[in-house]
């Protein structure tokens, strides 16, 4: 029996090993496939170079949506990060109410209104620094000579490239004065970035924005001139009389998709009721049915204590069980995914453990 399976057993062997050369020939042959990772690398330079849509601890975003992670981004600050979805739920719960303890500066065991503007303001202030931070180091992407200035031709280079275009064939093309060959949609947002260029650079004007000009390019909420021109921007797009200012019908007009379900419907609803009731409560300060530039501009303004106080105060309401005009631990466990975007259970039972 012995003798007859060892030829059996060679012969397999061999095959194995022939199959093994044949598919070692073909991986060696093939060309590797380097698509996904050049296509990683132009996607963090786009990153690194255009303003982001959305802005940490500003109400709305670029395109006039409402900033859906608000209270969350004005609540954790810099530690939203430790509340994901797959995160151990009792560490989750201690760490919120660690930060419980810290708004609570009285030590009272309870949130006011005013303890909780200075946590906003305080939180608004972290995304501000991390904002600077990586200004830093997007700033030296579009400098690399170092010079401490980059001119709107430079910018145009990378930001073409980050394209897929040739640095090589864009420079030329610069240098000698000739149309640069680009779709529609890139040439519009060329545009909408050459505007915003020259808001950044403050005068005297010299079209070479310095790292702090550059920082107020990615970030308007950093510069009050322009954050202006956001508003302008923002009320451009929605404004539909051309009067330069809001109704709330222009508000809650845009476009949010095809309706084809119940599904799609709630979702729309829920998304007119969200944006009316903003638009009644926090932004239409005079409460006239109007938005003017200046409301807008002073809603948007994360630096605004004014209105950090307002949303100190939606924030308690939207929790507060008791109606006691405070937070407490109870109710900011219960309602944990308001402030944190994740659910964590059995809060009541939890809270004088995580304490």
């Amino acid at each position: 029996m012995v003798s007859r399976q060892a030829p059996l057993c060679g012969l397999a062997a061999h095959c194995l090993w022939f199959l093994g050369v044949i598919l070692l020939m073909d991986a060696s042959a093939r060309p590797a496939n380097h698509s996904s990772t050049r296509e990683r690398a132009v996607n963090r330079e786009e990153n690194e170079i255009l303003p982001p849509d959305h802005l940490n601890g500003v109400k709305l975003e670029m395109d006039g949506h409402l900033n859906k992670d608000f209270h969350q981004e004005v609540f954790l600050g810099k530690d939203m990060d430790g509340f994901d979805e797959d995160a151990e739920p009792r560490r989750s719960r201690r760490k919120l109410m660690v930060i419980f303890s810290k708004v609570d500066v009285n030590t009272d065991r309870r949130i006011s209104a005013k303890e909780m503007q200075r946590w906003i303001m305080e939180k608004t202030a972290e995304h501000f620094q991390e904002a600077v931070k990586e200004n830093k180091m997007h700033f030296r992407a579009v400098d690399p000579d170092g010079d401490g200035r980059v001119s709107w031709d430079e910018y145009k280079v990378k930001f073409l490239v980050s394209k897929g275009h040739s640095e090589k064939e864009v420079a030329d093309a610069i240098r000698n004065h000739e149309e640069l060959k680009v779709d529609e949609e890139t040439q519009e947002v060329l545009e909408n970035l050459r505007d915003r260029w020259y808001q950044a650079d403050n005068p005297p004007a010299d079209l070479l924005l310095t790292e702090d000009e550059f920082l107020s390019f990615l970030h308007p909420e950093h510069s009050r001139g322009m954050l202006k021109f956001m508003v302008k921007e923002i009320i451009r797009d929605l404004d539909q009389d051309g009067d330069k200012q809001l109704s709330l019908p222009e508000f809650i007009s845009l476009p949010v998709g095809t309706v084809e379900n119940q599904q799609g419907q709630d979702m729309d609803d829920s998304w007119v009721k969200d944006r009316k009731r903003e638009f009644e409560e926090l932004i239409d300060s005079n409460h006239d049915g109007i938005v003017t530039m200046e409301e807008l501009e002073n809603y948007m303004d994360p630096m605004n204590e004014y209105n950090a106080l307002n949303e100190a105060k939606q924030m308690i309401a939207i929790a507060d069980e008791n109606q006691n005009h405070h937070l407490e631990p109870e109710e900011v466990l219960k309602y944990s995914e308001f402030f944190t975007g994740s659910k964590l259970m059995d809060y009541a039972r939890n809270v004088h453990e995580e304490f």
